[in-house]
């Protein structure tokens, strides 16, 4: 029979176990799935996405005294489970959406993740975010635009970017504030999509308002995507003679559309592009002078930091790691990360239904994002309704703001001046 002294010591020990414990799932590691394009014709930006979410990460879990008014800038981890960290778990999808599928279930099954980031590929996005779905585990996608990814009546699907039919609804508004404030007239466009769901979905909507504004498309034209060659298709662009070329296409496929438009003496008065590609990083290390004058939808300028602070301090930590600026696509994945640190931790939770929950009552102030949107905040199809696009136009291997009008750092430069003139 233990003796009183003997119980003591017992409950003692047993209660330094318990307090072990707790210390040890305070400071626990919470897994995060992240599957990006890190191999295959979408690496160059898959490494760009992976950098902004271990700059992000980094700075929840060790602080950044360069960036005050960000969320979790003091560092320690997550406040609401006692100073948890975040582990990123990486996958790559090769840009291949079967391999995305998999990749999801492997890392909810096997690593055990409490929540999934992905896929920048729209067409991945919606094979991942299924199998999300199917095992009840939160899904934020921060990039992929495909208008159809936030009508399936998803539970556990969220989305931080604004989608493909507000961004082709900005473009006519562009057009339509072109010719009120510019007196600079769209009469006839010619569409250029890749023809995975993300560049089909953009055309459809880019044909169906061009009719509505009353836009001439003198010619609809979708590629295989990740093409070797591209001369037919270009050969059929510069016979319709447009105005306007308003091309959808991935990182690789831009590049090879803007050599050939130059091979084939193809120069209409602008090319207006749906981001992806356009946006990347490589797209002006590669192409040089010739990518100048392209204008892009976008969701994010580094000159918009006069109207947000958090905009430069933030990217200077990134160039000071990197050396290269945030882009669009980086940036999104940036926040998208903060998005769901910010839902984990007010969940106070690593429970499934809680973080869905905490992401349901999302709600982030414009003036915490280095977006330039509103804020984020979910309805009920868990799209973010605070979101909103810009164009940008690249002026000396810059990127400037030149729409809204107002937001302009840039005067746009129309048209673009022809091949031989630059």
């Amino acid at each position: 029979m233990l003796s009183i002294m003997q119980r003591l010591a017992k409950a003692g020990m047993l209660l330094a176990i318990v307090l072990g414990s707790t210390v040890a799932s305070a400071q626990q590691e919470i897994k995060i799935g992240v599957i990006y394009p890190l191999t295959g014709p979408a690496a160059s930006t898959g490494q760009e996405l992976k950098n902004a979410l271990d700059l992000a990460v980094d700075i929840i879990n060790n602080g950044s005294k360069a960036t005050p008014g960000l969320p979790f800038s003091e560092g320690g981890g997550l406040p609401g489970l006692k100073g948890a960290k975040i582990k990123l778990v990486y996958a790559d999808h090769q840009s291949n959406p079967q391999v995305g599928a998999s990749e999801a279930e492997r890392l909810i099954s096997d690593e055990h993740v409490v929540a999934l980031i992905g896929c920048y590929n729209s067409n991945v996005t919606q094979t991942a975010s299924q199998v999300a779905e199917r095992m009840k585990i939160p899904f934020l996608n921060a990039e992929s635009s495909s208008a159809s990814l936030t009508a399936r009546n998803f539970k556990w699907f969220f989305r931080t970017t604004p989608h493909d039919g507000l961004f082709v609804k900005n473009f006519f508004e562009f057009y339509k504030e072109l010719k009120e404030k510019k007196n600079i007239d769209v009469k006839r466009v010619a569409i250029f999509n890749e023809n995975t769901q993300w560049g089909s979905e953009t055309s459809a909507l880019e044909n169906k308002l061009a009719g509505e504004a009353g836009i001439a498309v003198g010619a609809s034209v979708a590629y295989p995507a990740n093409s070797t060659q591209l001369t037919s298709e270009v050969q059929t662009l510069k016979a319709a003679n447009p105005q306007v070329v308003m091309e959808s296409s991935y990182l690789g496929d831009a590049l090879l559309a803007m050599k050939t438009y130059r091979e084939l003496g193809l120069s209409p008065d602008m090319i207006l592009a749906n981001d992806a590609g356009f946006s990347d990083t490589e797209f002006i290390r590669t192409l040089g002078k010739d990518a100048n004058y392209i204008i892009s939808r976008e969701v994010w300028s580094l000159d918009l930091a006069n109207h947000n602070p958090l905009i430069k301090q933030v990217n200077d930590l990134y160039f000071s790691r990197y050396k290269a600026n945030f882009t669009g696509n980086s940036a999104r994945t940036f926040t998208g990360v903060m998005v769901m640190a910010d839902a984990i931790n007010r969940a106070q939770s690593t429970d499934a239904d809680a973080i869905r929950r905490a992401l349901v009552a999302t709600n982030i102030p414009g003036d915490k994002l280095i977006m330039p949107w509103k804020g984020v905040k979910f309805d009920e199809t868990g799209q973010n309704q605070l979101g909103q696009g810009i164009l940008v136009q690249i002026i000396d291997g810059k990127y400037a703001t030149v729409w809204p009008f107002e937001l302009a750092a840039h005067d746009i430069v129309w048209p673009m001046p022809k091949w031989d003139q630059r």
